[in-house]
């Protein structure tokens, strides 16, 4: 059977920015029979995010991601339907998942390594299940959960950075939802920050290309900062770190300013800015939602929830068709996204 896949064609180097020339589209075949345990499936969507940033070096900086191979087939997040199974638990027209899934437009895969999935707990929004249902939202709930220390009543201000991408808007819904009393959004055009403000519930929101930031966290926040979903590094952390209170967290979600850097992770922090972390007690420490995955099941059904009674608002950056990808992962790379970004591959 003919297929198209996109393959990596090449690399940007560990400080290169990624292009959409890092990835090729190319015709192949896939076997026409299946063998039993496989089914043969149709990608539906594949989802594009900022780790993928690491898979494109030959050494991830990670023990749990596998670098990309040249000219070998990229994959992620993905969703498609079952057209064939000789697989016991699935059927054709299932739809599954998987966090491996080859960016490519029909392939055939173990079945044991899929999830079923129900449409009807996303009230039939498919893609929701590679974002906000997914590991994004598991990403931004469980760190809520585990590192922020977010507790009803406590009065707590939580700031999320990189606040309009696929994660940081959702964590700051997350943080009201859970108790904190003020939520500040930190994003870098005016349209993100509206959309935080008047769609997702966020108290303010901070154009970091516009102003003093500081001075502008200082005014939105005049009791400091409690909570700080980091999903930059950087700059822009250090100025929000700066501006913690005494026993605050941090969760370390990700480092995207940080992404086309050679440098460990979590990149350490300047010295002024360490030295104020360690005299406030203020915890930083790594967070990987792959650790919490006996939350998993009851997490992904609290997201569920809240999505189907409206309280958790889903934005989706989506690109069509296969060919595009490689476009779409540039673009997010450069903050084009808004919500989390999904290339979709057929109907």
């Amino acid at each position: 059977m003919i297929i198209q896949r996109v393959v990596l064609n090449s690399r940007p180097g560990k400080n290169g920015v990624p292009v959409a020339e890092n990835f090729r589209l190319e015709q192949s075949t896939i076997a026409d029979m299946i063998e039993a345990g496989q089914v043969r499936v149709r990608t539906l969507y594949l989802s594009v995010d900022p780790y993928m940033r690491c898979r494109m070096n030959e050494d991830t900086g990670s023990d749990y991601l596998l670098p990309w191979q040249l000219s070998e087939v990229a994959d992620g997040g993905g969703i498609g339907v079952v057209e064939e199974s000789k697989h016991d638990n699935l059927a054709k027209g299932d739809f599954v998942t998987s966090f491996s899934w080859p960016w490519q437009t029909v392939a055939i895969l173990d079945g044991s390594l899929l999830q079923k999935l129900v449409p009807q707990l996303v009230n039939g929004r498919l893609s929701y299940f590679l974002g906000a249902a997914g590991i994004t939202g598991l990403t931004a709930l469980l760190g809520v959960k585990e590192k922020g220390h977010v507790a009803v009543g406590a009065n707590q201000t939580m700031v999320v950075s990189g606040a309009a991408g696929a994660c940081g808007s959702l964590a700051g819904q997350i943080g009201r939802l859970e108790g904190c009393s003020r939520v500040v959004g930190i994003a870098g055009t005016d349209e993100k920050c509206s959309i935080l403000v008047q769609e997702m519930g966020f108290d303010a929101a901070i154009n970091y290309k516009k102003g003093n930031v500081a001075e502008q966290l200082r005014e939105l926040c005049p009791g400091g900062v409690d909570v700080y979903f980091d999903n930059v590094g950087g700059d822009i952390s250090d100025i929000v770190i700066s501006q913690m209170n005494q026993n605050s967290h941090i969760i370390l979600s990700g480092q995207i300013s940080q992404y086309n850097k050679d440098v460990p992770y979590p990149p350490p922090l300047p010295p002024d800015i360490e030295k104020i972390q360690k005299e406030r007690n203020i915890t930083r420490e790594r967070f990987l939602v792959l650790n919490y995955m006996d939350k998993q099941e009851a997490s992904i059904l609290q997201l569920c929830q809240w999505i189907q009674e409206g309280k958790l608002k889903v934005r989706e950056t989506v690109v069509e068709g296969l060919a595009n990808i490689g476009a779409a992962f540039q673009s997010m790379m450069n903050g084009g996204n808004i919500g989390k970004q999904i290339v979709s591959v057929s109907k």
